[in-house]
């Protein structure tokens, strides 16, 4: 609301021509958005549909803005009889090393009957979870080990011979369902350009790498826990994300090309409002130039410069909140008398990638 407010009061000639599309899994909110939204603004329109079941191939350059989506949470392997799953928003999975052989492991949560949890570990059959740690090697990611370890077998079997020492590494909690996105954005939003922000780290998390802060309110007060086996829909489970790592993923995403299947087809019903070209894009670029600045991606047809040649797109950044906030908000607003700006002191631990 405030966003489209904000353009048709101080640049209605772009508010005209703004299509604002919601794509919200709840059907409460779509509920609610519904009846805020619709009477005030008739270009929005809500989609009450997954992310990441999302099958229509958007030509034309967007923003698509995600504020606090991929906090949470996590994705378990639920055991009572048959293996099923439990996930909610942006899961994550939790992998463990071999501290001999260095193979990862997939974590599963068992349920018996009366409800008790306990935790195991098998060889990775999950495809998302082959992709991601095959993404994270192709990126130099070093897995969350030790680099002497790492290095030398003979340091990991003397490591493994001592008394009480454990055969597999901290756990590790990795952002599966982030990778589902960026293909998401490369494969259905070739023009976007990506504004996210979450949280890059939490106080008061569980053990291990990358762990989430697991909690649950009781008589208005938050009580932080020490274990995510906990009981299914009564507490909240919070990861913090690198942005460092989502921006080299996200960039290694959009380099690949695209893919050409029946469920995402190219359309050209709506044509881009920058389209001047129908050329290739390896004629736009690579007829007058073999370089590409290293921070630019490869041109897309249709993205013009104002030389009418294609160029390609300015690669993301990540920006801490004060540093994203100092550079596009108008910071005299929101400056206290005292001198404090509480938009810029507050949430340090919240960044930007854009």
């Amino acid at each position: 609301m405030d966003i489209l407010n904000y353009l048709r009061e101080e640049y209605p000639e772009v508010y005209d021509r703004t299509h604002y599309n919601i794509i919200e899994i709840s059907g409460n909110m779509v509920k609610l958005q519904r009846k805020k939204l619709y009477p005030a603004h008739p270009c929005v329109n809500i989609v009450h549909k997954s992310i990441f079941h999302w099958n229509i191939r958007e030509p034309a350059p967007c923003f698509f803005v995600a504020m606090e989506v991929i906090v949470s949470s996590l994705k378990l392997s639920m055991k009572k009889g048959l293996i099923q799953r439990w996930q909610d928003n942006f899961a994550h999975d939790l992998v463990r090393y071999d501290l001999q052989t260095l193979e990862p492991y997939q974590g599963f949560v068992s349920i018996d009957e009366e409800g008790d949890f306990s935790t195991f570990y098998g060889r990775i059959t999950d495809p998302l979870i082959s992709s991601f740690l095959s993404l994270r090697q192709r990126l130099s990611h070093p897995p969350p080990l030790s680099r002497l370890i790492r290095a030398s077998s003979t340091i990991r079997s003397i490591y493994s011979s001592l008394p009480f020492a454990p055969n597999l590494s901290p756990p590790e909690y990795v952002p599966t369902r982030l990778l589902s996105l960026l293909r998401t954005l490369r494969e259905h939003f070739p023009r976007h350009r990506l504004l996210l922000s979450d949280f890059s780290s939490l106080p008061e998390t569980i053990p291990g790498v990358n762990a989430p802060v697991v909690q649950t309110r009781y008589k208005n007060t938050t009580v932080p826990c020490t274990t995510l086996l906990v009981k299914q829909g009564y507490f909240d489970i919070f990861f913090p994300t690198n942005f460092e790592r989502l921006r080299d993923m996200y960039e290694h995403v959009l380099s690949q090309p695209l893919n050409s299947s029946p469920s995402a087809p190219h359309d050209s019903s709506r044509a881009s409002p920058l389209r001047t070209s129908t050329s290739s894009p390896s004629i736009g670029a690579d007829f007058f130039s073999s370089r590409h600045p290293s921070n630019r991606r490869k041109p897309l047809d249709g993205v013009a410069s104002a030389s009418g040649l294609p160029v390609g797109e300015h690669k993301s950044s990540v920006y801490s909140h004060a540093e994203f906030l100092g550079t596009y908000a108008n910071l005299g607003r929101t400056r206290l008398r005292n001198g404090e700006n509480p938009i810029i002191d507050f949430y340090k631990n919240v960044k930007f990638l854009f």
